[in-house]
């Protein structure tokens, strides 16, 4: 029988004002990382004899979100990073994510990512979760196997 486990998950986000590791160990909330592609694949057109077309698109974007304990440290230095890329152009965009699941050989790479916006903060009486979403150009996945 297989075992996931996100103790076995490594993420980082490198980018021109440092690196952050945000997987396993950095107070993340149960909806832990999501990868998002931006859209389909394939569209498939059907004729009027019901012959078929496919048209492959080359998009690879899509988004990742980090959701992360109110009370995690990550917050900090993402807000930082996330400040110190909103001043220059030749700053913004430019960082890589890495997500590893080391039990099952899963990687995700995505490239020319980009902060979506600041995430939203709630102070209530359950702080709950932020929730840190990346905008990126391409991403490319190889499913692991367990």
């Amino acid at each position: 029988m297989a075992t996931y486990s996100f103790m076995d998950v490594t993420a980082s986000l490198v980018g021109p004002t440092g690196e952050i590791d945000f997987g396993y160990g950095s107070a993340n909330a149960d909806e832990g990382i999501v990868v998002s592609m931006g859209e389909s694949k394939n569209t498939m057109t059907v004729g009027l004899d019901g012959e078929v077309m496919h048209s492959l698109h080359a998009n690879k974007s899509g988004t990742i979100a980090v959701s992360l304990l109110k009370t995690s440290p990550v917050n900090r230095k993402l807000s930082l990073m996330y400040n110190a890329q909103s001043l220059s152009t030749t700053a913004w965009g430019k960082n890589v994510i890495v997500i590893r699941n080391k039990a099952s050989g899963e990687t995700v790479t995505a490239r020319s990512v980009a902060f979506s916006k600041q995430p939203d903060v709630s102070n209530s009486k359950d702080i709950g979760v932020v929730k840190w979403e990346f905008n990126c150009g391409k991403i490319d996945q190889l499913l692991g196997e367990f």
